[in-house]
Parts: structure tokens; C-alpha cells; sequence
């Protein structure tokens, strides 16, 4: 899909030189940018690819680390 935006003179010329030294496109590069955006703004999608990859990895899930991850969280301030 094609859009227009508007962004300030400085975010456009820090992703013109970001986009010339990774060689991708402005479009790659904004396309990147809103995903990763939708992605730290939506936790639980977070979560899920965190969970897909220690399935892919093969982790086991074990119960008394979890109680203890559980437990420190739970002591710490967020």
C-alpha cells in the first residue's frame, strides 16, 4: 500500500543516512520502523515472539525457575 507522510526535516535526513548505510529503501526503512514501532507498543506480541522462539529452540519450561523468576519480579519495583 502507498501512503503519504509528513515528518520533520531532521527524522527524514537521520533515515535518509541510516537507509544509505544499511542500502535498504526509504520504504524498507519505513516499513521497518512502523513494525517496530506496532511491535514495543503491543507487549503481549512481544511476549508471543519471545515464546515462539524458545519453542523453536527447544526450551523446556522448568517449574522451579519459573517460581523463582516469579518471586524476584515480584520483589522488584517496575
Amino acid at each position: 500500500m502507498k501512503t503519504a507522510v509528513s515528518i520533520p526535516d531532521g527524522v527524514f535526513m537521520g533515515a535518509e543516512r541510516l537507509a544509505k548505510r544499511t542500502k535498504k529503501s526509504r520504504s524498507q526503512m519505513s516499513s521497518d520502523a512502523v513494525r517496530e514501532y506496532l511491535v514495543r507498543h503491543a507487549p503481549e506480541e512481544v511476549t508471543g515472539a519471545m515464546n515462539r522462539v524458545c519453542a523453536e529452540l527447544g526450551f523446556k519450561t522448568d517449574e522451579f525457575i519459573s517460581l523463582a523468576a516469579r518471586r524476584t519480579l515480584e520483589k522488584s519495583e517496575w
